[in-house]
């Protein structure tokens, strides 16, 4: 019978696919590392999250293996050029969670807007700051999104119908957004200069790495609102604190990091994140824009469908 490894939690929609269609399923969500290259062998397949990174050492090991499914979108994580040279498939999921990465980027927005955070602690404090706590409205502002894929086109798809106006910019398409009268396609220096918020939806690649640096963000408006919820890496984390320090940059949204691992910070990465992390015209979250216990069950689904498909092919 053929076997399938399951190497993080997911729901049991994947686990009775796979069954369905003939697989036999370890599902093993405390798996290592470690313990994925001793066993990685005897598998015809492998559904990962970040902790497994398919690279060529993995992949040389996984002699039977037919198909890798990543949970979630993240495609950095495994070398496809050269796990497809081996014939094995590559698929991953970001039809399940494109809906909860958008509405997640929209609330951490509104929440930045207008200090909910913030107001909502001072009344918990029994602190009735009314006018401290005045926000700004989203109406007339211009929007800037980098990267129409599932998750840019998700969240432009929330705010299409707000009287705000959005322009788009991707390196890779060909865009029109005639029938929608305040969507607009436009070079990326648009962005940069145009824009009152941007909002990044790129993969991990060396062409993404820290793409918001000083340099752009020194082309953008001042007060320029950043949200990042694809990949730390895709920003510079010492130049956005800094110009989040001097106002250059008016606030940021952000759920992913250059380092998601604080207990493993060194002296200048706590210093640098000790700041960003005091700065009140932020808000943060832990890596859990697409965390959804409706977007488990998506990603699982889809990567059923996906292997169906495969499996018919």
């Amino acid at each position: 019978m053929k076997k399938a490894l399951i190497t993080d939690r997911v729901h049991p929609r994947l686990i009775e696919g796979l069954e369905a269609m003939g697989y036999h399923v370890d599902y093993k969500p405390m798996i290592t590392l470690a313990e994925v290259h001793e066993q990685v062998a005897s598998y015809a397949g492998i559904v990962i999250n970040s902790k497994v990174k398919m690279h060529k050492e993995l992949i040389d090991k996984s002699v039977n293996l037919k198909w890798i499914a990543r949970l979630g979108s993240g495609l950095e994580i495994i070398d496809i050029p050269y796990a497809e040279s081996k014939g094995i498939a590559v698929m991953n999921s970001p039809e399940g969670n494109r809906n909860a990465v958008a509405e997640h980027c929209l609330g951490m927005l509104l929440a930045l807007c207008n200090h909910m955070v913030r107001a909502d602690r001072e009344v918990r404090e029994f602190k009735w700051n009314r006018e401290a706590n005045r926000g700004i409205e989203l109406e007339g502002k211009t929007l800037g999104i980098i990267g129409f894929g599932q998750m840019g086109s998700a969240f432009v798809s929330k705010v299409s119908s707000w009287a705000l106006d959005v322009i788009v910019y991707d390196k890779f398409k060909q865009l029109s957004f005639d029938e929608h009268r305040n969507i607009t396609a436009v070079s990326e220096a648009d962005v940069w200069s145009k824009a009152d918020i941007i909002s990044v939806h790129l993969p991990y690649n060396e062409d993404t790495h820290h793409l918001i640096n000083k340099a752009n963000i020194d082309r953008c408006k001042d007060g320029v609102i950043i949200i990042n919820s694809s990949r730390g890496a895709i920003v510079h984390t010492e130049d956005l604190v800094e110009a989040l320090d001097t106002g250059k940059v008016g606030g940021a949204c952000l759920d992913v990091y250059e380092n998601e691992k604080p207990n493993t910070y060194t002296k200048q990465e706590r210093q640098l994140y000790s700041k960003l992390y005091a700065m009140e015209h932020v808000i943060l979250s832990p890596h859990v824009a697409g965390w959804t216990k409706e977007s488990l069950f998506k990603i699982a689904d889809t990567i059923v469908t996906k292997i169906d498909v495969l499996e018919r092919t």
